[in-house]
């Protein structure tokens, strides 16, 4: 009978998306940014080093990893500049290096945004957004900035590290959800909805828990997320796209020598987590405020990583989602129902939908009790 409910609220659901939302919903339907980044071409046209450049489309990281370990100190230098766009977001690529040529790259769009910005020929709402662009890109470029990963195409990507990543013995990653992109990526309203809020906050607490353990967190905004409450939302179209940059982050990292990280799958991002699991290199998946994982148990999602799940269903507006999948809308079980079978993690004192990581929250003390390990303390 419970089952049965459950797939009548689906169908319920269903109906209202798509009768009551589905305009909306496709006049905000996303484009997903997949494949290698721009400049490839020139990047494979390259033979300045009398040698084939590995493929972006294809080369795994550990192979982009022995190609850059294998070259001088000056012959990376030449290709970060030459080719920012590539080096700085290639798997593989020593984490520094990839820092540097993004600040390249972040240097060039910002010129070009300004370029645009003072250009009489262009309609005003179009030199309004160069500067905004252009102000944006400076923001990226402030001094101790360590952005892995940026990309301008669509509404923009990037990935920041906090710490150090080379000397961390300990790491972890953020995946966000909904509404994440280059403008919204460290907003200063709501922070702890935020990737950059999140990872910051739990590098703090890991840091106020074991300030001797080295750490490194990462807040990676790398795939295109939904917008609003749509069918963009309530399908996997983007979660499937962007499973497999999510899976090629992790292996980098494992080819650069990074720590392996605890991951954190934040709503929507729960979904691109559950769709990557089985290749992820990561010891803990930790996911909460989540709507599914497309999956009817941890066993089913074939990690190797501990499955850990927490929602606040008294405060989080994601647990009146039907946990079902009818017509290619929905995710599936709810992952901190007992039937899933995560490890439960506490989430008292979060509020709403975006509180997991707000300060004095039990659920941030755990998530970097997770992220250090200190696994008997969790509870």
């Amino acid at each position: 009978m419970r089952r049965f409910k459950r797939t009548l609220a689906a169908v319920a659901l269903t109906t209202t998306v798509v009768a009551g939302t589905a305009g909306w919903a496709t006049a905000h339907r996303q484009t997903a940014v997949t494949g290698p980044p721009a400049g490839a071409a020139a990047w494979r046209a390259d033979h300045s080093l009398h040698r084939a450049l590995p493929d972006p489309a294809t080369a795994a990281p550990a192979e982009v990893a022995r190609f850059f370990a294998a070259l001088p100190e000056d012959a990376r230098q030449r290709l970060a500049e030459r080719h920012p766009l590539v080096v700085g977001n290639l798997d593989g690529v020593p984490p520094a290096l990839r820092y540097e040529a993004n600040r390249h790259a972040l240097a060039a769009e910002r010129a070009a945004q300004r370029a645009r910005a003072a250009d009489a020929s262009l309609p005003p709402y179009e030199r309004e957004r160069a500067r905004d662009l252009a102000g944006r890109y400076g923001e990226l470029l402030a001094p101790g900035r360590q952005i892995l990963a940026f990309d301008p195409r669509g509404r923009g990507q990037v990935a920041e590290v906090y710490g150090d990543l080379a000397a961390a013995r300990r790491t972890a990653v953020v995946v966000p959800g909904s509404d994440i992109d280059l403008s919204s990526f460290d907003r200063a309203h709501d922070p702890y909805g935020t990737p950059s809020g999140m990872a910051k906050s739990l590098r703090a607490e890991m840091r106020r828990q074991d300030p001797r353990t080295p750490t490194a967190v990462i807040a990676w905004a790398g795939y295109t997320t939904p917008v609003g409450v749509g069918l963009d939302a309530a399908t996997d179209r983007l979660a499937r796209a962007g499973a497999p940059r999510l899976d090629r982050l992790l292996a980098g990292l494992a080819a650069s020598g990074a720590a392996e990280p605890a991951v954190f799958c934040h709503s929507y991002g729960s979904v691109v987590c559950g769709l990557a699991a089985s290749g992820l290199r990561a010891r803990d998946l930790v996911v909460l405020g989540s709507p599914g994982v497309h999956a009817g148990s941890a066993g089913e999602l074939d990690t190797g990583a501990r499955v850990w799940a927490t929602r606040r269903n008294d405060a989080d507006w994601i647990g009146n989602v039907p946990n079902v999948e009818l017509f290619g809308l929905g995710h599936g079980t709810d992952p901190t129902s007992a039937e899933f079978g995560a490890r439960p993690v506490s989430s008292a004192g979060a509020h709403g939908h975006t509180g997991y990581f707000a300060p004095g929250t039990a659920s941030l003390r755990d998530f970097a009790r997770i992220a250090l390990g200190a696994y008997a303390a969790v509870r």
